[in-house]
């Protein structure tokens, strides 16, 4: 059972991640290319795969983890550590990427503050990990 002051952030950072998923879904070849871009260049791996299907792929992760999020019976145990893992990789990709941060590599520019709130999925996924793990003892 999902306790509340779990439910909360995870309704809050899932109904997020949910809305990003399903924008994306269809995305158009400009945008696909845009966003395939943008991680490529943080992630050079991604470079392989071509652009559309990386922009399905995100979009179809997105919508899988915000729907879990959101669904109460789906336990705080599994989600948590699978939110930390996609807001790390966005937090990365907001480090990775120039012209995002400011010279100490961490204040976000003007251009960085859209990147830069994916610190606060990590924060959330943070706080309910510790949840979960200070429930085990």
């Amino acid at each position: 059972m999902v306790k509340l002051r779990q439910y909360i952030p995870r309704l809050a950072a899932g109904a997020y991640i949910l809305n990003s998923g399903l924008s994306k879904r269809g995305a158009d070849k400009d945008a696909s290319e845009g966003m395939h871009g943008m991680a490529a260049g943080a992630y050079p791996f991604l470079g392989e795969v071509e652009p559309q299907q990386f922009a399905k792929t995100l979009s179809t992760t997105e919508i899988a983890l915000g729907a879990a999020l959101v669904t109460p019976f789906v336990p705080t145990a599994l989600v948590a550590p699978a939110l930390a893992a996609f807001s790390a990789g966005l937090v990365g990709l907001y480090l990775k990427t120039p012209g995002m941060t400011r010279e100490d590599g961490v204040r976000p520019t003007d251009e960085g503050i859209g990147l830069a709130k994916d610190v606060f999925l990590l924060g959330i996924a943070g706080g309910l990990l510790a949840d979960v793990l200070s429930r085990k003892k």
